[in-house]
C-alpha cells in the first residue's frame, strides 16, 4: 500500500463523506474498572481507522461496543445513524466483525463454514453461489474449499474468517488484531487484501500491536487507559512530536542511556535493543555534545546519525506524556487535600 507520509487525508474530503460511525462520551466499566472513558470517535465511508495502544487499553472493549456486541454503560455510538442498543438489527446487517480468536467451526471444512454464515446472514438466491466462490477467489482458499477449518494454518485460518465476515456484503468492517500470530508473509498477503477492499470503499475500523500496519491506515487512534490520546493521519501524530531525533548506537546501552537522560538538552531516550533513540531541539548542535558526553563517560560511540521519527516513538513518547501529566494531577490533587500546615507563631 502507499506510503501514509506521501498522502495525508484531505480534511474537506474527509467532511464531505458520510458519518458510518459517531460515538459521544462513551464509557463501559466493569465494576470499578473503566475499561473505556468517554470515547469521541468518527469514523466516515471509505476511511481505513487503526486503533493502537498497549495490552488491556481499552481496545477490545472498543471494538465489541462498535459492534453491538456489548452495551455501553454510558454514552452512546451509532452505526450509519442507529444506536447500537436501540437499533442493533438495523445494524448487524450493514456490519462485518471478526474478533481476535478463531470463533469458527473448525470441524467444518472452508466451503461449509462460508455455507453457514451464508444462511446466518440469509443469503440466498442466485447471488449466493457466485458470493462463496468470489470469496473463495477473494481469500484464495478455492483448492482449499474441502478441508477443514481446523487444519487450516493460522494464516489461512485468519484469510477464511475474513471471508465469513464479507459473505453478507457489509459496508463497514471491524477487525480485532486480525493478523496476530500468523507470519510475515500472512500477515502482508492479509492487508493485500484488506487494501483490494479499501479501494472498493470499504469502511473499515481495525486494531492492530503492528506500527508498520498501522501506517497503512488513513487516520490511528492511540487508546491508553480506555483513553483516545491522539487520533489523526500516521504523518500528522508522528509530526506532532516537537523534537528531532538521533539514533545512537553506543558500547554500553544501558550506561549510555542512563547518561544521555541526565543531560538538558535531552527530552526523552527510548530504547530499542543495542540502539538508542534520543530526542533533541536541534540534531546538528546536538550530535556532538552527546559524543562528547558518552566518551567523558568512558563509553565509546559505534555510530551516531538522525533519523525520522517512527510511528512506535511518537506512541511511546505520547503515552510518557500522559503519564507525566497523571502523575502531575496526583500531586497537585493530593497537596490539594492535605490539611494547611498550621502557621508558624514563634
Amino acid at each position: 500500500m502507499t506510503d501514509q507520509d506521501d498522502r495525508s487525508p484531505n480534511t474537506s474530503d474527509r467532511a464531505s463523506k458520510e458519518v458510518v460511525i459517531e460515538s459521544v462520551d462513551l464509557t463501559r466499566r466493569f465494576g470499578e474498572t473503566v475499561a473505556v472513558a468517554g470515547l469521541n470517535l468518527t469514523v466516515r465511508a471509505g476511511e481505513i481507522l487503526g486503533l493502537v495502544g498497549p495490552d488491556g487499553a481499552g481496545k477490545t472493549t472498543t471494538m465489541r461496543l462498535l459492534a453491538a456486541i456489548m452495551d455501553p454503560t454510558a454514552g452512546r455510538v451509532t452505526l450509519f445513524g442507529h444506536d447500537t442498543v436501540r437499533g442493533a438489527s438495523q445494524i448487524k446487517r450493514r456490519l462485518g466483525y471478526m474478533a481476535q480468536r478463531f470463533t469458527l467451526y473448525e470441524d467444518l471444512s472452508v466451503l461449509e463454514n462460508l455455507t453457514f454464515y451464508a444462511d446466518v446472514y440469509n443469503v440466498y438466491g442466485k447471488s449466493r453461489q457466485a458470493q462463496i466462490e468470489r470469496l473463495l477467489r477473494f481469500s484464495r482458499l478455492t483448492e482449499f474449499k474441502d478441508r477443514r477449518a481446523g487444519q487450516l494454518s493460522g494464516g489461512m485460518q485468519k484469510k477464511l474468517a475474513l471471508a465469513c465476515a464479507l459473505i453478507h456484503k457489509p459496508d463497514l468492517l471491524l477487525l480485532d488484531e486480525p493478523t496476530t500470530g500468523v507470519d510475515p508473509i500472512s500477515r502482508r498477503e492479509f492487508w493485500d487484501m484488506l487494501a483490494e477492499l479499501h479501494v472498493g470503499g470499504m469502511t473499515m475500523v481495525i486494531c492492530t500491536p503492528y506500527m508498520d500496519e498501522a501506517e497503512h491506515c488513513s487516520r490511528v487512534g492511540l487508546i491508553y487507559e480506555g483513553q483516545l490520546l491522539a487520533c489523526d493521519s500516521p504523518a500528522r501524530i508522528k509530526a506532532s512530536i516537537a523534537s528531532e531525533l538521533l539514533a545512537v548506537w553506543p558500547a554500553d546501552v544501558r550506561r549510555a542511556r542512563d547518561v544521555l537522560r541526565r543531560l538538558d538538552l535531552v527530552h526523552e531516550v527510548q530504547t530499542y535493543g543495542d540502539q538508542l533513540r534520543v530526542f533533541v531541539s536541534d540534531v546538528g548542535a546536538a550530535q556532538p555534545q552527546l559524543v562528547t558526553a558518552l566518551e567523558k563517560a568512558g563509553i565509546a560511540v559505534q555510530d551516531i546519525r538522525p533519523a525520522r521519527v517512527r510511528m512506535e516513538e511518537a506512541f511511546i513518547s505520547l503515552i510518557r506524556r500522559q503519564r507525566a501529566r497523571h502523575q502531575i494531577d496526583s500531586e497537585h490533587d493530593a497537596s490539594a487535600s492535605a490539611p494547611a500546615s498550621a502557621p508558624d507563631t514563634g
